[in-house]
């Protein structure tokens, strides 16, 4: 993810999934989020910034980890490519979540482009210094849904992938609230004032898209050496619940 709160925000009940079937699940961002704040210095906004996301991942059992590279100024180069084959190596995942190649963030972008090259360049053995790990190859990868289900110029995005996290939505908006720096930042520069309800209300939207309470949506990447098979799908099929979207309105 490029800053923390967004693997809250775009996949969070996806995650809780994957630990409850016994995943080991690891949440990176690319930056530490060191301009989301309007009273902070950069050093203290990433402190605070790291520790909230520390505090989300440890509530289901998940790893957090940073790159440290500068928020709303991230490039696609060497370096932070550098950084997150590294950190790739050292996790050898065999799924991959990361952001929209079209989003409203350029950060999301530039972290969606870095995610796929990753994915596709880490096993390969010259990559990188890190040790080679057993198993490593190249994974499934999906991107997360844009910001209100649209890209950069407002398309509605067409997902290929649904979760359902009806069960999953409370402890999503759980970990969400972990990131409590973020409410006065989001207001003030973006124009949200309630983001957490935003955040479930974008869930009970895409849920009611494949008639359940709750759901998030993906695009899965399907090019050249990667799976073609919807893992996720295929873990966690869906089943068309009764009344969704009331269930779960009645609970925010």
């Amino acid at each position: 993810m490029a800053h923390p709160d967004d693997a809250e925000i775009s996949c969070g009940g996806t995650l809780i999934r994957l630990r409850q079937a016994g995943w080991e699940v690891h949440i990176a961002t690319v930056t530490s989020g060191d301009c989301g704040s309007q009273e902070f210095g950069p050093e203290e906004t990433a402190k605070i910034r790291r520790e909230e996301g520390v505090r989300a991942a440890h509530m289901i059992g998940a790893t957090f980890h940073t790159l440290g590279e500068p928020d709303g100024r991230l490039v696609y180069d060497r370096q932070s490519l550098q950084k997150t084959i590294d950190l790739f190596r050292r996790i050898a995942p065999s799924l991959v979540i990361t952001m929209p190649l079209s989003d409203y963030h350029a950060d999301h972008e530039i972290t969606g482009q870095l995610g796929r090259a990753a994915s596709f360049v880490y096993a390969a053995p010259n990559a990188s210094t890190e040790p080679l790990l057993e198993g490593s190859s190249v994974p499934y990868l999906y991107y997360t849904d844009g910001h209100g289900g649209t890209d950069r110029l407002g398309g509605s995005v067409e997902p290929s992938t649904y979760v359902d996290i009806s069960e999953q939505i409370d402890g999503k908006i759980e970990m969400l609230a972990c990131h409590a720096s973020q409410s006065e930042w989001l207001r003030s520069h973006n124009g949200i004032s309630e983001y957490l309800s935003a955040t479930r209300e974008h869930s009970v939207a895409r849920g009611e898209d494949v008639h359940v309470a709750a759901a998030e949506a993906f695009v899965q990447h399907r090019g050249h050496g990667h799976p073609n098979n919807d893992l996720l799908s295929e873990l966690f099929p869906l089943v068309e619940r009764s009344d969704a979207s009331k269930s779960v309105l009645q609970a925010s």
